[in-house]
């Protein structure tokens, strides 16, 4: 059943939606004890989990529900706009103009005489014009709170606009398949000292970093993969679990070739045929 498509509202209908939420957000902030709590730091680890809900939305395709957390993440934005407001700092307008001004300075391309007619072309003039911002680093734009995959992936695409980058994707596999060597020298030992472990901890993140970069070679999206993975592997545990519970066992109680067998089970109905 193909999804029905919604036409979209006319602009003056999307203005009108989004003052609606500034005017609710004003009456909400003047009478509502929990909103008119919320600061800044309060709202931070909320925003994260929202942002993080989103993202689940989106893996999944789930059109609904991106929707609704669209709606949450929106919110959180207009809220931090408005306790600046408050504070004399800025407001949502201000931070809108900001934006727009950025996004027309790093398209010159677009809004000026630059020419740029390939993704690279673009990123590479993005990069540039960020220094002359500035930024003192290429890599300054990353933010250190990042979660460490996804923050490799931002260090070697600012890298990469700037031209400092592998030429084909088959160096960079010789790269991978070297740092796993060295990883496996670092462990492949009777016994781990602790400075053993050290060692083969540095390895292991050279190894995830060259697979990181292999996979960006390849478009492909690592954190994405990675995400993926674990949501197979939370079905399929849980397909596991149930089947187990309708034969009275217990996965404590049972062996791991019985435990294979609902797990075979589950990637079958998973993959029919």
């Amino acid at each position: 059943m193909e999804t029905p498509v919604v036409p979209a509202y006319p602009r003056q209908a999307q203005l009108d939606a989004f003052n609606r939420l500034l005017d609710i957000l004003d009456d909400l902030r003047e009478k509502c004890p929990w909103d008119r709590k919320q600061t800044m730091e309060s709202l931070r680890h909320l925003t994260i989990e929202e942002t993080y809900e989103l993202s689940e939305a989106i893996l999944t395709q789930d059109l609904p529900e991106i929707k609704k957390e669209l709606g949450d993440v929106l919110l959180h934005l207009v809220f931090y706009a408005k306790i600046a407001s408050e504070q004399g700092a800025f407001d949502i307008a201000a931070v809108l103009n900001a934006q727009c001004d950025k996004l027309v300075f790093r398209h010159p391309h677009i809004y000026g005489d630059t020419k740029a007619d390939t993704e690279e072309e673009v990123k590479k003039n993005w990069e540039s014009l960020k220094l002359k911002e500035g930024n003192k680093s290429v890599l300054s734009g990353v933010p250190s709170s990042l979660p460490s995959m996804v923050k490799a992936m931002r260090i070697q695409e600012k890298a990469r606009g700037v031209g400092f980058d592998w030429d084909e994707p088959s160096k960079v596999w010789e790269k991978v398949e070297e740092e796993m060597a060295e990883f496996k020298a670092e462990f492949d030992k009777p016994q781990l000292s602790e400075e053993d472990k050290a060692k083969a901890t540095d390895e292991l993140g050279d190894v995830f970093f060259s697979l990181i970069n292999f996979a960006r070679f390849l478009d492909l999206n690592p954190e994405e993969a990675l995400a993926k993975t674990n949501q197979k592997f939370i079905h399929r545990f849980q397909y596991l679990e149930k089947a187990a519970a309708t034969q009275g066992k217990k996965l404590s109680e049972m062996t791991l070739a019985e435990m294979d067998v609902y797990w075979n089970e589950a990637k079958q109905k998973a993959n029919p045929g």
